[in-house]
């Protein structure tokens, strides 16, 4: 009887790749073909309702019954017309994954049935709350939750080759208006962002109106061929392989790193990217990534909402697309224990409604102190709440890669580059001129910053958070991650710090002082108060860590500590004040994600434990008897202790690794029983951090040292260089 490893590798080596067929040669002709955008808003709708719409969209003002009747119409009849049958309110609930309930247009009438879809219905919709995650807000016998409308974020009609629905984006909260999803506290901190943005905004330029923080999000992602997949049930069950001896080539050579798209990757990336592109999303960049069979794609930057909203819906329309030429993505942030993981780059600006990019230094010294102003507000901003930005990307798989020599490290800093570095430094040791002169080299202490090219500093990509232009990008956010919950916080703090500096120069304004002596006076104190977040070095090296903790930086490694960030005193004052999040919805959050974390690590404890049982210690104990038999028929032929010496330490070498391993699992199954009795959820997340994650990587060493001992042909699992070269 052939292995399922076996099955599954004839399987792998034998695919055709589907044919792929653009919409149209031109990009430009279909992208947005199936986005009610603005376009076809203003072909369906009044004048006036298109005009009410917009502005519900840029300024957030209400839409009243009669106008939510007239979208709900003209959005119906679009998506009608593009074949949709049905309709559904897209969310983000708090299991990191997209959700909807799809309803029919149809309704039942005296004479049959009619298409109809009302305000009401667009406007708000009652899916079940209690099955969700929501941290104690809602009880199991409490369903009521709603999805409200969120207009800033276009409908879109979703393609299978069974149907077409329309979807919806919409937030998600509880019955007693708890939220119980990523978008709503998003948009509440990009409120409090644009408010506080423009008031800073005012002191240099009172045309300036609005503030849109923007994102760019590149997302990491391997591929495997799906019968290999099949036949692992670790990456089935926990999205990474448990078990794996490295293969003899992984990236050491280099030579996977922007080489030549497979073909079969390539038809994926194409058929994936049409299909993305039909729905609005701007991809822009595709290449093979560090790893083998790692891959990465990157879109043009939008509004921080529409990038995230895209970035979730990219994600879910890979894994479809992936299905149709026989791959299955991989979005698990350490798939491969051996070999780089996955993340997901944030960069991330702010964008004024006149178009200024207010992290691009200017040619003028007034542009200049306005880039400054928002500069060093978000580096003060990091440094007092680095923790809190640390929790925001903490997560039992990012754990993998956090500090790992591979992604940034548990230390949060900053990497602004040699030129802004000296800039700073200047500004901080310079007398403050009370004489302005535009063309003087120094403008009140300020040195003369050249418009920043892309390439005009080195990359530093040991840095969590990086300077890279006219950008800061948060490179430690995982690849499976919804990029919600730390631009929430990104926002948020720099929001927040952003208020605290208008107080601060309003205070030295009102004390008689000029104007832009005041502005720089409070950028200088911030540029000294956190100097200690900004570091240009290795942040992998020891050196690092040594000089971290001098400065006072924390080092958090593991999730369940981190996590604490969000409910210290600290952090609950930033998001009571700014209603970000209320204090019971901080600690539902907690707690969601505590209960995430320990909840993954007994499903994957489990699983090493069903593998180990069922899979590895059958096929060792096999190959161990078949060895027995080899020495007895050699020493029945009469052959002596010199022939059977190797038979016989091969068998020696089985039994102690075998040993290890049962004695492991059992250890590890006792530890998870303790940990299950553990009533807190911190104690027990705890709990699976240090006492049962910590048999994983003994039971995996030696069931490794296995797979290196134990006949290929027996060897139940495929392997590393099976999961990771057959394209």
């Amino acid at each position: 009887m052939k292995s399922l490893r076996t099955i599954a590798l004839k399987e792998a080596q034998s695919r055709v790749s589907p044919e792929v067929k653009a919409p149209s040669a031109r990009i430009s002709e279909f992208f947005g073909i199936n986005v009610f955008d603005k376009k076809k808003m203003k072909d369906g709708l009044s004048k006036e309702v298109y005009e009410k719409l917009i502005s519900s969209i840029d300024q957030g003002e209400l839409i009243n019954h009669e106008d939510a009747n007239h979208i709900a119409a003209a959005m119906k009849q679009w998506a009608m017309s593009k074949g949709a049958t049905h309709y559904t309110h897209w969310f983000q609930p708090l299991t990191g994954t997209t959700a909807e309930k799809h309803d029919a247009f149809f309704e039942p009438s005296g004479d049959g049935a009619i298409e109809k879809f009302a305000g009401s219905a667009l406007v708000q919709q009652e899916p079940d709350a209690s099955s969700f995650p929501n941290g104690g807000i809602r009880n199991t016998f409490e369903a009521r939750g709603y999805t409200a409308w969120d207009p800033s974020s276009p409908a879109f009609i979703m393609e299978s080759a069974a149907g077409k629905t329309l979807c919806i984006p919409t937030v998600f909260v509880s019955y007693t208006g708890e939220a119980l999803d990523y978008k709503a506290p998003l948009l509440k901190a990009l409120n409090a962002m644009d408010k506080a943005a423009v008031d800073v905004c005012q002191y240099f330029d009172k045309s300036i109106t609005k503030v849109n923080a923007s994102l760019g999000i590149e997302q990491e992602y391997f591929l495997v061929d799906m019968a290999l997949y099949n036949a692992r049930p670790d990456l089935v069950l926990t999205g990474r392989t448990l078990f794996g001896e490295m293969a003899a080539k992984g990236q050491q050579l280099e030579d996977h790193y922007f080489g030549s798209i497979p073909e079969r990757v390539f038809a994926f990336m194409v058929d994936f990217e049409n299909e993305a592109l039909k729905l609005g999303i701007p991809l822009k960049t595709r290449h093979n990534e560090v790893a083998p069979m790692q891959f990465e794609c990157a879109p043009i930057y939008e509004e921080i909402n529409l990038a995230i909203d895209h970035n979730q819906l990219l994600m879910d329309l890979m894994e479809k697309v992936a299905r149709r030429h026989n791959f299955k993505v991989l979005l698990h942030e350490k798939p491969y224990a051996g070999i780089n993981g996955s993340g997901k780059h944030n960069n991330w600006s702010l964008i004024t409604d006149t178009g200024k990019n207010l992290l691009a230094p200017g040619k003028t010294p007034k542009n200049n102190l306005m880039f400054l102003a928002f500069f060093v507000n978000t580096i003060k901003a990091v440094h007092e709440h680095a923790d809190l930005l640390r929790a925001s990307i903490a997560s039992v798989s990012n754990d993998h890669r956090l500090g790992a020599n591979e992604a940034p490290p548990a230390i949060i800093s900053i990497f602004l580059g040699q030129q802004l570095n000296e800039v700073l430094d200047e500004i901080e040791h310079s007398r403050i001129s009370k004489k302005i002169k535009e063309d003087n080299a120094l403008w009140l202490g300020i040195p003369k910053i050249p418009q920043i090219l892309l390439d005009n500093t080195d990359r530093n990509r040991t840095s969590p958070f990086a300077f890279t232009g006219n950008k800061f990008e948060l490179r430690a956010v995982g690849s499976s991650s919804n990029s919600s919950a730390p631009m929430t916080v990104l926002n948020a703090i720099v929001a927040d710090q952003l208020v605290k500096f208008k107080v601060d120069v309003d205070k030295l304004i009102k004390k008689g002082e000029k104007k832009d002596i005041a502005l720089l006076t409070v950028i200088k104190r911030y540029i000294k108060e956190s100097k200690d977040i900004r570091f240009e070095g290795n942040g992998y090296s020891q050196e690092w860590a040594d000089e971290a903790e001098k400065r006072g930086l924390s080092n958090i490694k593991t999730t369940p500590v981190a996590l604490d960030a969000y409910v210290s005193e600290k952090s609950t004052e930033l998001f009571t004040k700014t209603n970000i999040f209320s204090k019971r919805e901080l600690h539902a959050r907690h707690e969601i994600l505590l209960d995430s974390y320990f909840l993954k690590l007994q499903i994957e404890a489990r699983v090493i434990g069903e593998i180990t049982n069922t899979m590895i210690i059958p096929a060792t104990i096999a190959y161990q008897n078949s060895l027995i038999e080899n020495v007895k028929g050699l020493k029945e032929i009469g052959l002596g202790k010199e022939t059977t010496d190797i038979p016989v330490g091969i068998i020696s070498k089985i039994s102690e690794h075998l040993n290890v391993v049962k004695t492991s699992l059992d250890a590890m199954l006792a530890a998870r029983k303790v940990s299950n009795n553990i009533a807190e959820s911190r104690d027990k997340a705890i709990s699976y951090d240090e006492q049962v994650k910590s048999h994983f990587d003994t039971i995996r060493y030696h069931a490794d040292k296995l797979e290196q001992i134990i006949d290929d042909s027996v060897w139940p699992l495929p392997k590393f260089r099976e999961l990771l070269f057959i394209k």
